[in-house]
């Protein structure tokens, strides 16, 4: 194959994806220019667009069109639960369970300082400052169970408690339909140290 430096900073712009290697992201870069050019261009257009109108929400800071987003517009949900998630991805994922009606906020990822990530990079005084509000009664945090997320998690707790907001943390265990012999061994330390009466 002839060199291209356009093809090499395509396939360099599609690593920057997560879970996309040099194989996966050629592939990818060879079959939008050889097979289907019309959905590389929408790519490009969709890619500036969002760009150019995505925000995050003033007062949830999940990613909106708008400056307030939907799902705090909307006067259906519980006002007094707040869920709180690393990412906008989170969220969606709890959206999709269709069993929370409270609302959101968005931290910008967990606290990283291997990386540099502090409380402030994330966002944790505007959520102390939303949980804070006068409606919220309770705060699940729902960040990830990675070492990352547990002092995320840890971190707000601390500081939510002192205001006087019940928090509650999601609940971790074996998931549904699996096998214990088949479920490692840390997913079964904490099902069993979080175990609850029934």
């Amino acid at each position: 194959m002839a060199h291209s430096n356009a093809l090499d900073d395509l396939v360099d712009a599609l690593k920057a994806l997560p879970g996309v290697g040099v194989r996966s992201a050629q592939r990818m870069a060879m079959h939008l220019l050889e097979r289907d050019r019309s959905a590389a261009k929408r790519l490009s257009q969709a890619i500036e667009a969002s760009l150019d109108k995505v925000r995050h929400c003033q007062r949830c800071n999940t990613f909106t069109d708008a400056p307030i987003c939907v799902t705090c517009l909307d006067t259906e949900r519980d006002v007094t639960r707040l869920c709180v998630v690393d990412t906008a991805s989170d969220q969606s994922v709890i959206e999709r369970t269709g069993t929370y009606k409270g609302h959101y906020f968005v931290l910008l990822g967990a606290v990283n300082p291997l990386q540099g990530q502090g409380l402030d990079d994330i966002g944790v005084r505007a959520c102390l400052d939303r949980a804070c509000d006068g409606q919220v009664e309770e705060v699940i945090i729902a960040t990830g169970f990675h070492a990352q997320g547990e002092a995320t998690a840890h971190v707000l707790s601390t500081a939510l408690k002192k205001r006087g907001i019940h928090v509650t943390r999601l609940a971790r265990g074996v998931p549904i339909g699996s096998e214990l012999e088949f479920v490692d061994l840390g997913t079964i330390a904490h099902a069993l140290l979080d175990r609850r009466p029934r």
